[in-house]
């Protein structure tokens, strides 16, 4: 453990891109080999915004890194945050429990946060907004949301007392994470569901992706799958009814456009449509 915290204290930003560049090139080519739905679509076409917007999110995450470095430095020269303040434990546990509250803070709280405040979603809808999601749909963010969510990663390093280090553990997981939850694969349902008691798992995650609520509201989870189960926002629902976007924007020619979505936040949109409890 001390050899991996020792690595992503000082991980060259060339390690950072092969994570991400080795991610989406793994989970591309395991969607081709077991795909969960067959798309009809030019892949590379589709990928073209989802690639542009991970490239967005990377320049700003890299442009305020400065800010994590220092803050997460402060907090551990002052011995400040919930995992400064707790009686000395194994390093393992350490990491581990400052992993599990970024995914909190930085993850699960800003998503829910996002769903809830009007503003913050119609961001957030760009997220929402593909008809096919696939693994290059993980990092989808208008440009605003990922400095709304860098905000929130800031504060839960404030609020954690997180050392650099494991803010580095904690990016690399939650990009390999959210590709594979993403991922257009097909796994066998025992084995998808086993994982959806740990970690987000592909099916789990799908139904968060389907187009009308309540199933868009529920499965805010990135890496783990105990804030949903935890605060009751877990739902099932079979893949085979899964459809894709949201009904608020349903025009996918739209949808895919680059110059549309960065001002997909400042459009009007028409009231979604909610499924009654009794027909879930």
């Amino acid at each position: 453990m001390e050899t991996i915290i020792n690595y992503f204290e000082t991980i060259p930003s060339s390690h950072r891109a092969a994570i991400v560049i080795g991610g989406l090139t793994f989970f591309w080519l395991l969607e081709g080999a077991v795909p969960l739905f067959k798309f009809n679509y030019k892949k590379w076409k589709h990928a073209v915004p989802n690639i542009f917007f991970t490239l967005t999110t990377i320049i700003i995450n890299f442009a305020l890194a400065f800010l994590l470095l220092n803050t997460a430095d402060w907090v551990v020269a002052n011995d400040f945050g919930i995992i400064n303040w707790l009686p000395e434990m194994p390093l393992w546990l350490y990491v581990l429990l400052a992993v599990l509250l970024l995914d909190f803070i930085g993850a699960y709280l800003a998503h829910y946060v996002e769903h809830k405040v009007k503003p913050l979603w119609m961001v957030h809808l760009v997220h929402h907004t593909d008809h096919k999601v696939d693994t290059t749909t993980a990092n989808r963010h208008h440009p605003l949301e990922s400095l709304i969510r860098f905000g929130f990663t800031l504060a839960g390093v404030f609020i954690i007392g997180t050392p650099i280090a494991i803010v580095m553990l904690y990016q690399a997981m939650s990009l390999i994470a959210t590709q594979f939850s993403h991922a257009n694969i097909k796994l066998p349902k025992s084995v998808d569901n086993a994982l959806s008691w740990v970690i987000v798992s592909p099916d789990m995650h799908k139904v968060h992706h389907h187009n009308v609520l309540p199933y868009t509201d529920s499965n805010y989870g990135n890496i783990f799958a105990i804030w949903d189960r935890l605060f009751g926002t877990f739902m099932k629902l079979d893949t085979e009814k899964i459809e894709y976007g949201v009904d608020v924007f349903p025009n996918e020619e739209e949808n895919g456009s680059i110059k549309n979505l960065l001002a997909q936040p400042f459009q009007k949109y028409q009231k979604p449509t909610v499924i009654p409890e009794e027909n879930l």
